[in-house]
């Protein structure tokens, strides 16, 4: 098995393309191999949470992070289609305040890797998307921060919504990046 490794204006910031094997009948590809996963991107790390979210069009979550127990996440769309962000949120960076995005299919089978020390969001394209990830830390709701999807510090470029995201109370009461309690 291997995997195709996309380096993103972040370096340490990538996406993974497996290797999909399919026919007529469907297809099959590796999710995750450790072995192979630190073969491709150098990356010696250990996941001890999988989460499963499905959420309608529109939805925005994020921009998420822990100010201690950072986590890492490796992150795919098993269903429908979204566009996923990771912002530096590391003060010490040389590329704090930056962020890159991907969109991320059922059918690209792209996978994303949100290093530690990065705030992460998405917002779904489709009618709805199932979201799979996996982290190298347990979810702290104690140390969780959110910075505001819109920031204009920031600027993402998200892509055209028909209609105002659909965004949790926690994820309206988002923080500037400049007023944010922020990753040492």
């Amino acid at each position: 098995m291997s995997l195709n490794v996309i380096r993103t204006a972040i370096p340490e910031v990538l996406i993974i393309e497996p290797k999909v094997f399919g026919d007529a009948r469907g297809f099959f590809l590796e999710s995750f191999n450790q072995k192979v996963f630190a073969e491709a991107t150098g990356l010696d790390v250990s996941f001890v949470q999988d989460n499963h979210s499905r959420s309608g069009k529109g939805v925005l979550r994020g921009l998420h992070y822990q100010i201690q127990q950072p986590q890492g996440k490796l992150v795919r769309v098993v269903r429908g289609r979204v566009f996923d962000v990771a912002v530096d949120v590391r003060k010490q960076s040389a590329t704090f305040g930056k962020w890159v995005g991907v969109e991320l299919t059922e059918d690209n089978h792209r996978q994303f890797w949100v290093p530690p020390g990065f705030a992460h969001g998405f917002v779904v394209l489709s009618e709805s998307a199932d979201f799979l990830y996996k982290t190298t830390d347990y979810y702290a709701p104690q140390f969780e921060r959110c910075i505001a999807w819109n920031d204009p510090e920031i600027g993402i470029e998200w892509p055209a919504m028909e209609v105002a995201p659909l965004l949790s109370a926690k994820d309206q009461a988002g923080s500037c990046l400049s007023t944010a309690e922020l990753v040492e």
